[in-house]
């Protein structure tokens, strides 16, 4: 390694090594040459000590990190481990001077009891030092064995490069005679380059500073307080590992009757915290740069440019590179990109008010005004909001196209949460449109229509470009035509939304594929709603195949809860229950917050397990779609819910509350077909249940919905008030060609085969039980045999019929002795489990409470239920020992 510049000078400019005084003839402070002493609150850090062991090995090691970073206290208490000589040096800013740093230098080893040689003279000039006197004192450590180690705490106190270089000069040529170990809050003005390539460099940053959420644990204690592992994870987040703030958190927090609520709220800029960081950060830099981290405070990232803009500036990428690099609690984020420490810039906030009252929101406003322009909306919504500019911030949203995003579960809480700050002195058409959002999102359609209205006649008079807001409000059309059952209004907000889309630049229809997924979504449910399946069908195919990653997955999981519906209504529980469960892969595959969605999807397989019997399960799945999904006025799934909680309750012998169940309170603009049949079948049944057989059989004289599924339904409980030839009649009329799925043709066979049986044809009777039972085996479908009555009996438990039934319907005869075939499979594990849904397993059958897993995983109990609730749809069942038995029974434990 080459030195580029060394001071010139001669033997006149030394002094004898033995001198008490340095160059300026003041005596030297021995308090310099004491390695500090650690308070009885130090917590020992053994994966950084032994890091440090390499300092032993290589020949220049840095210890470099923020103010408080605890550098100094670790680099002592290493070597106060050591079984030999150390030699320490704390730096002061006078010694940036050469002639002052070399005599401290040398002072320093002859404190430490190091012995030098007559040749090595202290520098007489404090200012400068010779090149001759540089060459002593590495020629004198030269061969040394061991190595002298030489510690020089806050290095970075020595501002310029001349000293710098003349220590590498020293360092280079003493060989393996010296070890420098050099404490610092900056890099300093080294080749560290070439001492990393060569190996050579042993380095502890300021990441590695960072304490653990262990090693604050342990600190806590030290100072006699005992946190949950959630509460002090959350305290190093903010801290960021800051071992000063933490110590200084906990100094506080012994003085608080509560420290634990205290550690989670106190405030930065009000405490200790704020007095060192002000006094070691802030003002140590020039007035100019002391601004622009005022100024900055108010972002929460921050890159050159936009910098240039708050400050009117031209040179703030160099500033901010200095910053970082000094660990000036400025920490690089990459691509240009920088922040804050999290407590430094709450405390710069406070500061920015007291020293410039006023002009915190014009910082905002003009650094919402620059993230718009670069199209990054989430910070310019910030912002816009922080400066209170709502006309601003809701124009930005609307331009953008992204007024959709209220709709899709991933920004809808934080936009709700920003925009509920927006009060009424806030007008035009942006502002009512996102206000309109907000409403319908909430399904709040009397609010939301006003406000829609009023942006519409706003956009009518206002000029420019609307072609945006106009996309935005056909979608907000959509949406209450599907809250209202309004099939002709939700085709107009499609029509036009197809108009408009021509106008809206390419660009933004390809940022935003949640619009067009919603818009078919709410289309499709629609004309469900209106009994239009195979229209419903298309446009909700067209919604789930929908690109867009998690832009677009509540829409897609929406679609699929509807096709699903719209299999299980065409009585195929098999297909509905695949895309059902598919729905649901989908808001758990992109982790959506909860409440997401309309829970449709859940619905539907609470149907299918009612039609299968398991009706416990069905109750959970019904529990479970009302937990995660708020109350909507969604028509749809108030007729899903009615469909799932009526079978329910007839399965369970309720009669009135299945009828209660059957017909919710709903304000549509059409009625649905289905829904109505649905509801007469409901009430139907329960007249036969009470014996009133000409009223029940009168309720379906007509069905609103002639689909096959309601025919058959329809048909049965004709057969049961005894009107055999209208139940015949009501089955002939089902079309061949309607291909209706086994949970119809299952009951239709069943339905004949008791016609069968009353007119005395048991063979006929035997042989259309037999088709029901082929149908009904694959889907498991035992509710119809259920329901079909006693006469039934007798043909399920007759050979041949017996070994249909076997094992799904009726106990299995060979049941608790060898079997050729083998016991009947466990139900199949619809999909794999998750790395974290077997670590909640193996924890089920360790007996432990989901408060005792929650701290295990650290992971919080809303996440563990959210883990359970998926392990019981995976493995099929509704309780924790079931669980753990359906585990070991699949091999999987």
């Amino acid at each position: 390694m080459v030195v580029s510049t060394v001071a010139t000078g001669d033997r006149n400019s030394a002094v004898p090594p033995g001198s008490r005084a340095d160059p300026l003839g003041d005596p030297y402070l021995s308090t310099r040459f004491a390695v500090p002493s650690r308070p009885a609150t130090f917590l020992a850090r053994p994966r950084l000590t032994r890091h440090l062991d390499q300092a032993l090995r290589t020949p220049l090691t840095m210890v470099n990190g923020s103010a408080g970073a605890g550098k100094t206290l670790l680099v002592a208490d290493w070597t106060a481990g050591l079984d030999r000589q150390v030699t320490w040096l704390t730096v002061e800013t006078g010694e940036q001077k050469p002639g002052m740093f070399w005599a401290y230098f040398l002072q320093a080893l002859r404190a430490s009891g190091t012995p030098l040689s007559d040749r090595v003279h202290c520098p007489a000039d404090p200012n400068r030092v010779g090149h001759k006197v540089l060459s002593e004192i590495a020629e004198d450590l030269v061969g040394r064995d061991p190595a002298l180690l030489v510690v020089l705490d806050e290095f970075d106190r020595v501002s310029g490069s001349e000293v710098a270089e003349q220590l590498e000069f020293v360092l280079q040529h003493a060989g393996s005679g010296l070890r420098l170990v050099l404490v610092t809050r900056n890099e300093p003005v080294f080749s560290l380059h070439r001492y990393r390539a060569a190996g050579a460099l042993t380095e502890i940053r300021d990441a590695e500073l960072a304490l653990t959420p262990e090693e604050a644990a342990a600190l806590l204690e030290l100072h006699g307080l005992s946190l949950p592992a959630g509460a002090v994870r959350a305290l190093v987040e903010r801290t960021r590992g800051w071992a000063a703030g933490l110590r200084l958190c906990a100094l506080a927090a012994q003085e608080s009757p509560d420290p634990e609520t205290y550690l989670k709220e106190f405030e930065a800029d009000h405490s200790t915290v704020a007095d060192f960081l002000l006094a070691e950060v802030l003002r140590r830099q020039p007035r100019e740069t002391q601004d622009l981290l005022l100024r900055v405070s108010v972002l929460d990232r921050f890159c050159p440019d936009l910098v240039n803009g708050l400050t009117h500036r031209t040179d703030t990428e160099r500033i901010l590179a200095d910053l970082h690099r000094d660990n000036a609690f400025v920490e690089q984020l990459g691509q240009g990109w920088y922040r804050l420490h999290p407590l430094f810039g709450e405390i710069l906030q406070t500061h920015l008010r007291v020293r410039n009252p006023g002009l915190e929101p014009d910082l905002h406003r003009s650094a919402a005004q620059w993230l718009q322009r670069r199209g990054t909306l989430p910070e310019a919504l910030a912002h816009g909001a922080a400066a209170a500019d709502w006309d601003f911030t809701a124009g930005a949203l609307v331009d953008d196209l992204a007024i959709g995003q209220f709709f899709t579960g991933l920004r809808s809480d934080d936009l709700n949460e920003l925009f509920s700050r927006m009060g009424p002195e806030a007008t035009g058409p942006a502002t009512e449109l996102v206000r309109a959002a907000r409403d319908l999102a909430q399904s709040d359609l009397d609010r939301g229509m006003a406000h829609l209205h009023h942006a519409e006649a706003g956009l009518a008079g206002e000029e420019g470009d609307p072609a945006a807001a106009q996309l935005s409000c056909a979608l907000l059309e959509a949406v209450a035509a599907r809250l209202t059952g309004s099939p002709a209004r939700a085709e107009q907000a499609a029509e036009t939304a197809e108009e408009v889309r021509t106008e809206v630049p390419a660009h933004l229809l390809d940022k935003h594929p949640e619009l067009p997924a919603l818009l078919l979504t709410h289309l499709g449910s629609t004309r469900l709603w209106a009994g239009r399946y195979e229209d419903a069908r298309a446009a909700l195919t067209e919604a789930a195949d929908c690109p867009g990653g998690a832009l677009t997955v509540l829409p897609r999981e929406e679609s699929m809860g509807h096709l699903a519906l719209i299999d299980y209504l065409n009585g195929w529980p098999g297909r509905a229950e695949h895309k059902a469960l598919a729905a649901v892969s989908e808001t758990e595959r992109f982790s959506l917050p909860q409440p997401s969605g309309s829970g449709i999807e859940r619905l539907v397989l609470a149907a299918v397990a009612v039609d299968r019997n398991e009706l416990d399960r069905a109750q959970a799945l019904l529990d479970e779609a009302d937990e995660l999904a708020f109350e909507t006025q969604d028509p749809v799934k108030a007729a899903g819910r009615a469909i799932a909680t009526a079978r329910l309750q007839l399965a369970r012998g309720n009669a009135r509350a299945a009828m209660e169940s059957a017909t919710p309170a709903l304000s549509t603009a059409v009625a649905s077909p289905w829904a109505d049949s649905l509801e007469r079948v409901v009430a139907s049944a329960v007249h036969l249940a009470e014996g009133r057989y000409e009223t029940a059989a009168d309720l379906l004289g007509h069905l609103p919905d002639d689909r096959p599924a309601w025919l058959v339904e329809a048909a049965r409980i004709q057969l049961a008030a005894g009107r055999t030839g209208t139940a015949l009649e009501l089955l002939d009329s089902v079309p061949a060609e309607s291909r209706p799925g086994p949970a119809v043709t299952v009951r239709a066979a069943l339905v004949r085969a008791r016609a069968a049986h009353a007119a005395g044809d048991a063979e006929t009777a035997r042989r259309f039980v037999e088709q029901a039972l082929l149908g009904a085996r694959r889907e498991r479908l035992r509710r119809p045999f259920l329901e079909a009555g006693r006469w039934i009996k007798p043909f399920l438990v007759a050979p041949p019929l017996r070994a249909l039934a076997a094992g799904w319907l009726l106990p299995d005869p060979g049941a608790g002795r060898p079997a050729a075939a083998g016991p009947p499979p466990a139900p199949i594990v619809v999909q794999e489990l998750s790395e974290r849904e077997r670590d909640v397993l193996q924890r089920l059958a360790r007996m432990m409470s989901t408060q005792e897993i929650a701290a295990d995983l650290y992971l919080s109990v809303n996440t563990v239920k959210t883990h359970l609730k998926s392990l019981y749809r995976k493995l099929a069942v509704n309780r924790r020992s079931e669980a753990v038995r359906r585990a070991r029974d699949l091999g999987l434990m």
